[in-house]
């Protein structure tokens, strides 16, 4: 299984990837957990580019070409391989994140990042993304550039997400994490639930 989590900065993706990571393994699944940018070496030096707020003179085409360079390390470093011994992968952040931030935050052609999404990628999907539907941008450190937004603009990548949910309401899975945190991680794990009966099932 490939999992991701998606969300504006401050959902909560981070933790909840973790927790989920970590609910796998004691549940002896084999799992990884990697972050986009980055889950490289390679992939984490594009990332340092990408987070610093000295470069502000990247222009909105090449931040994604940089993300995608990241994407394309990890995929094929990391994720691809992973899946190919069925490993479960867990990464906080993907392609969903390019389409959420570029199209709908700065408004790039949809068709142009969706081909060279699935140029760096090799076409791979997710089979489940957690959508974490939260609002909170008042609690965000804005520690880094990419974090450095307006209200407008996070407004509409928020949208965003949640359009390209209503469009892929196979693998979107929208969990409220403005409730308690136990309560979304709960909800998460009643859907990761079901796929790990399906999987002994098929033993």
């Amino acid at each position: 299984m490939f999992i991701t989590f998606e969300g504006i900065d401050g959902s909560g993706k981070s933790v909840h990837s973790k927790l989920l990571f970590n609910y796998l393994k004691k549940k002896h699944v084999k799992v990884i957990l990697v972050r986009e940018p980055g889950g490289t070496k390679i992939a984490e030096q594009i990332r340092n580019i990408l987070l610093d707020k000295k470069n502000k003179e990247i222009f909105d085409m090449t931040e994604v070409l940089l993300f995608l360079a990241a994407r394309s390390q990890l995929v094929h470093e990391k994720i691809k391989p992973a899946l190919k011994k069925k490993y479960w992968v867990v990464c906080d952040r993907y392609v969903d994140s390019t389409i959420a931030y570029q199209v709908y935050g700065k408004g790039l052609k949809f068709n142009d990042i969706k081909k060279i999404n699935n140029i760096a990628t090799n076409n791979l999907m997710p089979d489940i993304t957690f959508f974490l539907d939260a609002f909170n941008i008042k609690y965000i450190n804005f520690q880094d550039r990419i974090e450095i937004r307006n209200y407008n603009s996070y407004k509409k990548i928020y949208d965003g997400y949640k359009k390209i949910a209503r469009e892929n309401p196979k693998r979107f899975f929208t969990i409220d994490t403005k409730c308690k945190r136990y309560v979304a991680h709960e909800n998460i794990l009643k859907v990761i639930d079901i796929f790990l009966k399906n999987k002994q099932n098929k033993k």
